[in-house]
């Protein structure tokens, strides 16, 4: 959920993303919240169900989210599988083309993952 709200929340109404983020990234509970806000805890709740299913419907209507956990974790495969290149190529073959092309594809996946 915490991934979803990074990602869209913006796209929320204002009380929508302060209710949201106080109870998934402050650790707020319901009545605290509307406590706070002079509501009822059903009122809170109501809240952040609303948000939560806009949330999920972005989602499902574009899968940003589920697209960067793939390309995050293919990243990181890339880079285990050139860190094994790499050590073949000191242990075995020291081709310094070899060190230099290696180089680079950790700088390109490097700069993937800012």
């Amino acid at each position: 959920m915490t991934m979803l709200f990074d990602f869209y929340g913006d796209l929320l109404t204002q009380r929508q993303r302060e209710f949201y983020d106080l109870y998934y990234n402050e650790d707020l509970s319901l009545a605290e919240i509307a406590e706070n806000y002079g509501i009822t805890r059903q009122g809170v709740r109501d809240v952040i169900v609303r948000a939560e299913s806009i949330l999920n419907d972005f989602e499902e209507k574009t899968g940003i989210v589920a697209r960067f956990l793939r390309v995050r974790n293919t990243v990181e495969e890339l880079n285990e599988l050139n860190n094994a290149i790499i050590s073949q190529n000191q242990l075995r073959y020291h081709d310094p083309r070899l060190q230099q092309l290696t180089a680079q594809i950790s700088e390109k996946l490097n700069g993937l993952k800012e």
